[in-house]
């Protein structure tokens, strides 16, 4: 239920030596928050379950695509309806919230074993994990062998009726050609939109149909989604194929959360060693410089969400043209 709510930033920003026995504390005298991710919700609600077990807290979660999380965030604000404590959700759709005023600065002293893309410019969110867009494959249609080295071998007439991609991968796009710049990029993709690439919304569907052979490969799949159906024994793989694109997901507190203490104990225990190496465990790709990802061994390119979004209109415009005539 929407409470009336104060600017919470001063409990945000709070640092003295008692800053989590307090927190704990007033936290539990909430007794709940409401987190609004896209998350699959395989892996919110276990992050959930664990912080209930650990403080005692109800977590109750509100899942959905990126977009519809940012603008029901946004609606809600601009109505002074303050239902949500915590938004976790793209990097990209974060910045809008940071950049609206939705969403504050917090201090969490976990900064300090994350990556350093990991806490944005204006400290108003701190990224708790990456998606990788990856090349996912089904293992019984194809062949580890197969999958080309750099996306451009995809453009070979041979695997024409086998591509899909997800439908609102327009900063993947952007990534790519601003990597290999507007003339190599914008043939590549003029090409890959001539092999008819199946179009699919939503990174978790476009995993789950991979799975089920209805799609041979997925071209901007999620490693953490592939990974996922492959730890239950999924006929599923992946390739992190030149360049690799990561984006951060955001972890953010909202200005007038009703629930302030719970919101920042969240934020802070997601953010701890427990709650990254809980990430990991749900093949995730945490931030923590401290659990072994990806990231380690591949050279990748991370998006500046801000570009991102001053971009969005030119690679949205592109991306339409292409693909959704």
């Amino acid at each position: 239920m929407a409470q009336t709510a104060e600017d919470a930033s001063a409990i945000y920003l709070y640092q003295g030596a008692d800053r989590e026995t307090r927190m704990v504390a007033k936290a539990r005298e909430e007794g709940t928050l409401l987190l609004y991710t896209s998350m699959a919700p395989s892996e919110s609600g276990q992050l959930g379950q664990a912080f209930e077990k650990k403080y005692g807290v109800k977590v109750q979660i509100w899942r959905n695509l990126s977009e519809a999380v940012l603008q029901r965030a946004l609606s809600e604000a601009q109505a002074k309806r303050h239902s949500v404590d915590v938004v976790e959700t793209n990097g990209p759709e974060i910045e809008a919230l940071a950049k609206e005023g939705v969403v504050a600065e917090y201090f969490s002293p976990h900064v300090a074993s994350l990556r350093p893309f990991a806490v944005a410019p204006q400290r108003k969110w701190i990224s708790d994990r990456v998606n990788l867009f990856v090349v996912g494959y089904n293992t019984t249609k194809v062949k580890r062998e197969e999958i080309p080295a750099t996306y451009e071998g995809f453009l070979d007439p041979k695997w024409k009726g086998k591509l899909a991609i997800e439908a609102t991968d327009q900063e993947w796009l952007g990534a790519l050609i601003k990597y290999w710049g507007e003339k190599r990029g914008m043939e590549f993709f003029q090409k890959l939109a001539a092999q008819k690439p199946d179009l699919r919304k939503g990174h978790v569907l476009l995993a789950q149909l991979i799975a089920a052979g209805e799609i041979p490969v997925g071209l901007s799949a999620y490693s953490a989604n592939m990974d996922s159906i492959k730890a239950k024994g999924g006929p599923v793989d992946w390739a992190a194929v030149e360049p690799l694109v990561g984006r951060p997901q955001g972890l953010a507190v909202a200005k007038y959360a009703p629930h302030p203490y719970a919101a920042l104990l969240f934020a802070d225990f997601v953010l701890s060693p427990e709650g990254m190496a809980l990430l990991g465990a749900m093949g995730r790709v945490p931030t923590s410089k401290n659990v072994k990802t990806p990231l380690d061994s591949t050279k990748y390119i991370m998006l500046d969400v801000a570009a991102v979004n001053e971009e969005q209109d030119k690679w949205q415009k592109i991306w339409n043209e292409l693909f959704l005539k």
